[in-house]
This record gives structure tokens, C-alpha cells and sequence, in this order.
């Protein structure tokens, strides 16, 4: 049996939960959301927890019973508190733009990359640099990518990312915050 899928979900006072089926509906206070589950697995509410229970002992079932409790416990948690990944940016003239519908990103090309924020996903530019950890002296910007599904603000991190990783001699490029880059030693001059 599955360790993490057969912990019971709590269910916060302020969140109302539907089920319909295979369809677990989730309603609080930062908004809505919804997850289709497969039908090997069932979700049934006692109380104020719910249960993720196997519907049959295949193999399907048992792969998917832990996947789909994180699913559910993913849904409350982003209707209470949501979610965020803290990045940074660094390099001389690397910055971010950011609206309500569209990120700019300044990187070092000769054109200036854009990127589109999906509904329900909010960015957070910080206006003045910050040292950056772990780099020699480098000063960037740290902006914060949120919103109340786990999956869209991950997805927006890694393309915003993706535009330019870091490099490993001076750090530059974009990166998560808790992200260690392991720097290395330029060449050396002649003998």
C-alpha cells in the first residue's frame, strides 16, 4: 500500500469540496479548482478529511493511488495559501518586464524574449538589485512567480528559466533561488 496515498487530507474550515465521480472540485478563498482523477482510484470524504482509496489491487491502481492523494492535497493547498518559486536574474543588463498578460525578458540576445503569463499566474518583479548568492559579487533581480496551481506556475518557472539558464563561470543567466550553481575556474593565462 502506499504510504503517501493513504494519509487522509484535511480539510481546511474555510474550503468547500465537491465530488462527482472522478471529479474533485476544490472552492476557498484564493479561487477555484478542478481535477479529473483516473478511474482507478476513488476519493470519498469522511468528516473534514478526505480518503484516496484504490478501486481495484492492478498495477495501474497501485501507481497512481500515491500520485492522485498529492493531486487532491495539491488542489486545497492552492485554494488556501497558493503557491510560488522564488527565481533571481543576473547579468550586466538583465532584466525582466512584466504586465498582466505578457513577461519580457532582457537576456543578452539582441532581442528582447516575451513570454505569455497564463490566467491565474502573477509575477513579481523586485525593482532593486540584490546580491546573489553564490556568485562572485553579482548583483540581479529576484522575481517571484505565484499563482494557485502547482503545475502553471511550475511550468512558467522552467520557461521562464529556460530562456537562459545559468552558465557556470560567472553565474549569469536566470535561476531559481534555492538553485546551487557550482562555479568553475576560467582558464588560465600562458606560462
Amino acid at each position: 500500500m502506499s504510504r503517501i496515498g493513504k494519509k487522509p487530507i484535511p480539510i481546511p474550515a474555510k474550503v468547500t469540496i465537491t465530488l462527482d465521480g472522478n471529479l474533485v472540485k476544490a472552492q476557498g478563498p484564493k479561487g477555484t479548482l478542478e481535477r479529473v482523477l483516473p478511474e482507478n482510484v476513488t476519493v470519498r470524504q469522511e468528516g473534514d478529511t478526505l480518503l484516496v482509496e484504490r478501486a481495484n489491487d492492478n498495477r495501474l491502481a497501485f501507481q497512481q493511488h500515491g500520485l492522485c492523494r498529492t493531486l487532491v492535497a495539491n488542489l486545497i493547498q492552492g485554494v488556501t495559501e497558493g503557491f510560488a518559486k522564488p527565481m533571481q536574474i543576473a547579468g550586466v543588463g538583465y532584466r525582466l518586464q512584466s504586465d498582466a498578460k505578457k513577461l519580457v525578458v532582457i537576456a543578452g540576445f539582441s532581442h528582447p524574449v516575451e513570454i505569455e503569463i497564463p490566467q491565474g499566474v502573477s509575477i513579481e518583479v523586485d525593482s532593486k538589485p540584490a546580491p546573489i548568492a553564490g556568485t562572485r559579487n553579482q548583483q540581479g533581480f529576484n522575481f517571484v512567480v505565484k499563482g494557485i496551481d502547482k503545475q502553471q506556475v511550475g511550468d512558467l518557472a522552467a520557461k521562464i528559466r529556460a530562456v537562459r539558464p545559468p552558465e557556470p563561470y560567472k553565474g549569469k543567466g536566470i535561476r531559481y533561488t534555492s538553485e546551487r550553481i557550482l562555479l568553475k575556474a576560467g582558464k588560465s593565462g600562458k606560462k
